[in-house]
This record gives C-alpha cells, structure tokens and sequence, in this order.
C-alpha cells in the first residue's frame, strides 16, 4: 500500500454569500447596462442582507454537526465579501479565520466593473480574441485567466497540505476558485470543466466537499449543496461575479 501523503482530510469549498456585486451584476444584466453601479474597489465589496443571512444559516449548520465532523480549520480569501462569509460561518466554531491571497478572485482587469454587453461594445477587438481563445485560457488586458487561477490553487495546496495535514479544512473563496479547485483537484481537461460550469453555476454560501482516501488523495462526495440554506428558508442565488469577461 502506497504511503500516505500530507494533507487535509476533508476539504469543503464554499462560496461566499450573495453580495451587493452580484446584486448589481443582475441589475445590470436585467437593464442592458454596460457596466455596474459599484462605488467600492472589487476586494471591498460586502455582503448583501441576503448574503449575511446564508452566512449565518452555513455557520449554523456546521456548528450543527457532530464535534468529529465539524471544520478544524478555515481559510479565506482576503475579500471582503468572502472574509466575513467565512467569519459568520465559523462564529460557533472557536476557530481562527486565516486569509490567503491565493483565493482571491479571478483579477478582471481592464474590464472589471463591466458586463459583457459593455465589453463587446467599448472593446469588440478583445471580445473576439476572447471567443477564439475560449474562457479558460483567455486574459482580459491586466488581468487572469481562469489558467493562472489554476497556479494560485495548486501553489496553495501544496504549501497547505503541510500545514493542514489530517485537519478538516474549510476553503472560502469565489465562483471562478470553486470551479478551478475541481479542475485541479479532479484533473479535468479544459473541456470537462467548462462543461461543468456550463451545466451548474455555484451557489452562494453553498458547500462542495472533498474526501481523502487511505492514500490521501481527495475525491469528490457532495458539489453545490444548499440544503442548509432550503432548510432555513434562506434565498439560494447564484449569481455569477460581478465583472465577467466577454
């Protein structure tokens, strides 16, 4: 039997609650607008009243569960609509919520504050190149492709597999993070990812879990739960992020 590696044994990936970008984001879209009515810089932007009350509902379900199967440690990108999802949901647990930089979400650049209707007018040149290099490996000017997501998550494991050896970890982030923790934890072709993405948009303040195995290697048991959420009566949305490409 191989040895088994460092690393966590059981990762659960959330994303953040709805926040007031997603809000403006559907306004935006619902209005044909070319960019959203946004005053705050992208890390800034908080959590809706919606968003807080299914931080709160996570942050009771996992208080809920039995000592041995709750999270032993947090990890949150330092955005402020994901930090405080991660302190509301971890207010009952006793635990520290640390902030890495390498969840952050994906940089839009240029573009960033803008819907795609905005981008295909203000700038038809990058719309193109973005239909012909596809969503993964496309990068607004100044920005991340979903691709250089990809360097981030898989640094980060890495260097957390030692850190959070045998804990069971909780990951708060963003859509685009969610879905690139699949691609690398799963090791989907571009492909299979985007079919993924196409198929399902991940939830706010949804839960996606991963196993380890005798081996540690983890496997995917549960993608885009809400439960907690139906079970409270809370708004389940899904907003994509504000800011999308092309």
């Amino acid at each position: 039997m191989a040895e088994r590696g460092p690393g966590p044994s059981v990762i659960w990936l959330v994303r953040h609650g709805e926040s007031v970008g997603n809000v403006a984001d559907a306004r935006a879209h619902a209005d044909g607008a070319g960019r959203l009515e946004l005053d705050v810089r992208d890390p800034d932007v908080p959590l809706s009243g919606t968003g807080r009350g299914q931080a709160e509902a996570l942050g009771r379900h996992l208080a809920s569960l039995p000592e041995g199967e709750r999270p032993t440690a947090v990890l949150s990108s330092p955005f402020t609509r994901a930090l405080t999802t991660a302190q509301l949901a971890t207010a009952g647990l006793d635990l520290r919520v640390r902030v890495d930089e390498r969840l952050r979400e994906r940089d839009f650049g240029a573009f960033d504050g803008m819907t795609g209707a905005g981008i295909r007018e203000q700038f038809p040149d990058e719309a193109r190149r973005r239909d012909l290099l596809g969503k993964f490996y496309y990068r607004p000017p100044g920005g991340e492709s979903w691709a250089d997501v990809a360097l981030r998550i898989r640094s980060l494991l890495t260097t957390e597999a030692l850190r959070h050896d045998g804990h069971r970890l909780l990951v708060v982030a963003h859509q685009a993070v969610v879905m690139v923790f699949r691609y690398v934890l799963e090791e989907l072709t571009e492909q299979e990812l985007l079919e993924e993405d196409r198929r399902e948009q991940v939830a706010n303040a949804s839960l996606t879990r991963y196993d380890a195995d005798a081996d540690g290697t983890l496997h995917l048991t549960s993608f885009n739960v809400v439960d907690h959420l139906v079970a409270e009566s809370e708004d389940v949305t899904e907003e994509p992020d504000a800011a999308p490409g092309p």
